[in-house]
Formats: structure tokens, sequence, C-alpha cells
């Protein structure tokens, strides 16, 4: 079979051959064109600190270490800001010998400044799952800017499955570059297609938001229902120049428009450290689709959930912040982003979680 990022068919079949299972049973809008929504179990188990299962650990056993108490999830519950939390997921996987998996956090997520991770059983990394692992599947979950409530079923985190070698090298960019424009403007490819930070004004000299240290909590089942001013402060250009105070959150948007063609995914990483002390991303994932345009790649911007560590950070308008690694699908979805599965992102330009009610 083709190497690459398995698609949504080849997803389904994974589900149908047992190598996913759940309970309850997948849902049909979980597999998205490149990946898989997980779904939260029923119990969170908050913890003293972050950790992995380790080689040959379960991570059952390690939590008999680390747990504080349980909180069941079934009428909701409130997840505070600044804890960390393990959630064990409604899937577990049996993959074939070939087949590995990486797992991210949600586009929403993301934006909320939501720390979500996956864990597995003889786990030595986060959200990197090996070829062939059978087993249970955790989401950690740390808030950072604002406590959530959370209730069973609720989607933070997605997985990919990829078969063999998947990425695109770097003449590989620059050939499909210059036949369908992967990005608007100038393409500096080096280690992936980077990109680089807008700070010119939008409507109303607005380049971004950075959130409120004190605010109420948000559940995470409404969609639409929060008004910005009450967790958000809007930033103003400042002559092409933001300095990044330690610890704030910051939602700013990249200057490039960005064009993912179907047979196509990618994953935002973010750019070496010397170019300065902040994280660029929590949700990285890029689907097949995403910026793309039947006549041709017309780009979408990629929001950026920006955190500054140690010390204040002078950011500048086109700074490169990041970067695009560009993978190959192992075949053609039979759904594309934006135009088979709707999307609160598509086309997107500076944007907020969809929890957020516009204007």
């Amino acid at each position: 079979m083709s190497e690459g990022v398995l698609p949504s068919q080849q997803i389904r079949a994974l589900t149908e051959a047992g190598a996913i299972r759940a309970d309850p049973p997948i849902l049909p809008d979980q597999a998205q064109p490149a990946s898989l929504d997980l779904r939260l179990g029923a119990t969170a188990y908050r913890v003293r600190a972050s950790f992995l299962a380790g080689d040959g650990r379960s991570l059952r056993e390690r939590l008999g270490e680390f747990e504080m108490h349980r909180i069941e999830l079934s009428g909701g519950a409130v997840l505070e800001k600044g804890a960390v939390y393990v959630v064990e997921l409604m899937e577990r996987l049996a993959l074939p010998e070939d087949i590995a998996a990486v797992a991210n956090a949600k586009s929403s997520t993301g934006r909320l400044d939501l720390l979500t991770r996956t864990i597995t059983d003889g786990g030595s990394e986060f959200d990197r799952i090996a070829p062939g692992y059978r087993g249970p599947i955790y989401a950690e979950i740390c808030p950072r800017s604002f406590s959530v409530l959370v209730r069973p079923g609720m989607r933070l985190n997605q997985i990919r499955f990829r078969r063999g070698q998947a990425r695109l090298g770097d003449e590989e960019l620059r050939a499909r570059h210059a036949r369908e424009r992967l990005v608007d403007g100038d393409a500096h490819i080096d280690q992936g297609l980077g990109f680089s930070v807008d700070l010119t004004p939008q409507a109303g000299g607005l380049i971004g938001y950075r959130a409120k240290p004190h605010t109420g909590v948000i559940d995470l089942g409404r969609i639409g229902h929060y008004a910005v001013r009450d967790f958000w402060e809007p930033l103003q250009a400042e002559d092409g120049r933001l300095i990044l105070d330690p610890g704030a959150f910051y939602i700013l948007v990249s200057r490039e428009a960005v064009h993912i063609p179907p047979d196509l995914a990618a994953e935002m990483a973010p750019y070496l450290a010397m170019v300065g002390e902040f994280r660029v991303h929590y949700a990285g994932f890029f689907d097949p689709g995403f910026g793309h345009a039947p006549a041709g790649g017309a780009g979408a911007r990629g929001v950026l959930e920006v955190r500054c560590h140690e010390v204040p950070f002078v950011l500048e308008h086109g700074q490169m912040v990041g970067r695009l690694i560009y993978e190959r699908m192992a075949a053609l979805p039979d759904q594309i982003y934006g135009r088979d599965i709707a999307s609160n992102y598509q086309g997107q330009g500076l944007k907020l979680s969809k929890h957020f009610r516009n204007g």
C-alpha cells in the first residue's frame, strides 16, 4: 500500500478492521480528511504533575503515584486553570505493525490555550504513538488561561495515522510551490515552509488578542456564546511591533496565506529556538484542502497561538516564527476540508475559537 498520511476512507477502514475501537462506537463525523477526532471518557484524574508512562509501564500504574483525586465528567465538570488532569479517551488502538500515529490538539482547543497532549502505555513521548501500538490512549489536559467545563464525548484532540515516509523534502516543496503556489508571496523553504507574523492593523487597528488573567469558566459545549471582551484584551497596532509578556497568551495571525492541496497535509512546527523564547502553536494540523480553491490555491491565514517564556520579547512584523511541514497523503481523501467538511476556520483571518460571538 502507498506510504503517507492515511485519508478519511482508510481511517474508516482501520475502524472496520478493529485497529481503532471505541465504547461507545466511533461516530461517522469523527473522521476528518486526514485525522480522527478523539473523545473524552467519563473520568478525569487530577494529578500532581505532568508525566509519561515510560518504557514497560502502564499509565494506570503510574496514576497511583500522581493521582490527587477523581472527577466524574458525566454531569459536566470544571477543569481549573493551572491544574493538570488525565482523562482516558473512549478510543483504543490495535495498530498494524506498519502504521504509526501522531496526535495534536484541535484548533478550538489550542485557541483557548488549553494544553492537551496524548499519552500511551509504555510511551516516552507525548503525542507520538509507535507502530503496532495496542492499548488505551489518554489525554493530558492543562488549562493555561481559562478554566473550562467539559463532558464525556467532547473532542479536544485528534490523531493522524501514517504508513512509512510521508514528509516532503525541500526540493519537492519548491517544485510543488512552483506548480500551484503553497503560499502567497515569496516561499521561504528551509526544512519546511517558513511563515511569519502579521502585525499590520486589521479592522479597527486590531492586530491580535491577549487573554485576560481573571475570567469566568468557558463551557466547551457552547458555540458562539461568549462575549470577546469578557475573556480577551484587543491589541492595537504599534509601529509593527508587539512586546510579548512572559506567561501571557496571545492570538495572532500569519502574514502569509497558506494553501494545502488535497493530496497533501501539513503540520505546524515551532521555528528554530534561536529566534526567540516563545511558542507559536498548540494545534498544528492543517487538513488537505485548507485554503484550497478549485482554480488553485487561494490560501488562508494561519492563526498563531503564542506564549512567551522567561523574558519579555519584541515580536516584529514579518518576523519568521514557524514553519509548515508538508506530508503526502497515502491516497486522495474522499472528503476535503472546507468543501465536504464544514469548518469554522476555512478562509480564516484573525479569528478566536468558535466559542466566542462575532462582533
